[in-house]
């Protein structure tokens, strides 16, 4: 009986590893390992950019991460065509790649003078030997030995046909008891090919900051007219104009910069940031942010990818729930707005306050906090930062083309433009 069970425990064990060596890509950007940080992915042209590039143009992809483990181990990526809300087109790399279907990513280098010991890894999109050849949606996959059942990064990026013009103004709400905390987005496609239906063979999606989370999706135009399809419904495109983002500076670990109370550097680097109060004034604040966006660098070497080190960031939010049942998280882009056990904050009934921390990478941060409330599942960004339809936003419109007959959709158009008033 003893070995029965001593068997079946073994047997419980092998099944639980391979599980875990057995998981499934998402269509979505995720870290699946947790020695895996700072992804980074943008276009060449900008650092921090949104992750679109032309067609047949001669625009790059950087993309990056770091391995905490260290060593050198063998990564693979691939890429797979998505449809616009993204789900796999199901269509076969013939028709969108060009040269190889998958590669090892072998530019690497190892941290130089750090604490945090790691492996920087960077890839460029096109490159000789994988070369998307249609445009639309895209998900880059990396996983570990040539094995797709391992997956470690997943990460959104579009490239984009530019066979259409969108023009975009953002304006106060149209809702009066929204006028002074919405921003609303007008847009108008321009095309010069027919568009037979507009309604079944076009879809467009707006977004706020390059967040995923805010996106909303149009599929009928308010108007149509000979040459452009005009999207202005009253309510539609309505988004919190939310506030500035919160911000520090970590480039140096030898003086304290913006936000930052203490710094040790004991066992590891450890950094308190200033208590953040509650940002829902009744009053817009004007200051200066990146839109959510987060920069390496370092105050200290030369090479921000290798010379960077990494600390434990302290935060403090000096509020009390909302109701009840919800969390806080703090987000940003540098953890794709994501609402995890990693981002999640612990509220001390005693100091009516909420603490977190978060391992990071030298540089430049924005990030906010989230209020997440359990019973209905929304998430609220006004509770703890307020919403102004001052705020400065970036909105981006993608506008995606089914042909008829065609067995995927093209990404055939994209806008990006800032509410910031010079």
């Amino acid at each position: 009986m003893i070995k029965r069970i001593g068997l079946f425990f073994l047997l419980l064990l092998s099944i639980q590893i391979a599980g875990a060596q057995n998981q499934q890509f998402v269509y979505d950007n995720k870290v699946y390992l947790p020695q895996i940080k700072t992804v980074q992915c943008y276009n060449a042209k900008k650092e921090q950019s949104i992750p679109v590039i032309t067609l047949k143009s001669n625009e790059q992809l950087v993309f990056s991460f770091d391995d905490l483990n260290g060593g050198s181990k063998i990564y693979w990526y691939t890429v797979e065509h998505c449809t616009s809300d993204w789900k796999s087109s199901r269509i076969s790399t013939i028709d969108y790649l060009d040269g190889i279907s998958e590669d090892r990513i072998n530019n690497y280098k190892y941290s130089f003078n750090t604490l945090q010991k790691y492996t920087n890894y960077q890839l460029t999109l096109p490159n000789d030997q994988i070369k998307p050849k249609i445009s639309g949606n895209y998900l880059l996959k990396v996983y570990e030995d040539g094995n797709q059942q391992k997956p470690v990064i997943s990460q959104r990026f579009y490239i984009v046909e530019n066979m259409v013009d969108i023009g975009i103004e953002a304006i106060a709400s149209s809702q009066v008891p929204l006028r002074f905390s919405n921003q609303k987005i007008n847009f108008t496609i321009f095309h010069k090919t027919p568009i037979q239906n507009s309604h079944s063979d076009l879809k467009a999606i707006v977004m706020q900051n390059g967040n995923p989370q805010t996106a909303i999706v149009n599929t009928k135009p308010s108007f149509i007219k000979p040459g452009s399809l005009v999207y202005s419904e009253i309510t539609a495109n309505d988004f919190p104009g939310g506030n500035q983002f919160r911000k520090f500076d970590i480039r140096n670990f030898r003086y304290k910069g913006e936000n930052v109370q203490e710094i040790s550097r004991n066992l590891g680097n450890e950094v308190v940031l200033f208590q953040d109060v509650n940002g829902n004034k009744p009053k817009y604040t004007n200051l200066v942010d990146e839109n959510g966006n987060f920069f390496i660098r370092n105050a200290d070497g030369r090479d921000n990818n290798t010379d960077s080190d990494y600390a434990r960031i302290f935060f403090t939010l000096n509020a009390t729930p909302p109701t009840s049942n919800g969390d806080v998280y703090v987000v940003g882009r540098f953890n794709n707005y994501i609402l995890d056990e990693s981002s999640k904050m612990t509220y001390d009934a005693s100091k009516r306050r909420f603490y977190g921390n978060i391992l990071l990478k030298q540089g430049l941060y924005d990030y906010k906090y989230v209020w997440l409330n359990k019973e209905t599942g929304k998430t609220d960004q006004a509770i703890f930062e307020g919403s102004f339809f001052e705020t400065a936003n970036t909105y981006q419109v993608y506008a995606y083309y089914r042909k008829p007959g065609a067995r995927w959709e093209e990404l055939i158009g994209y806008s990006n433009i800032s509410t910031l008033r010079k």
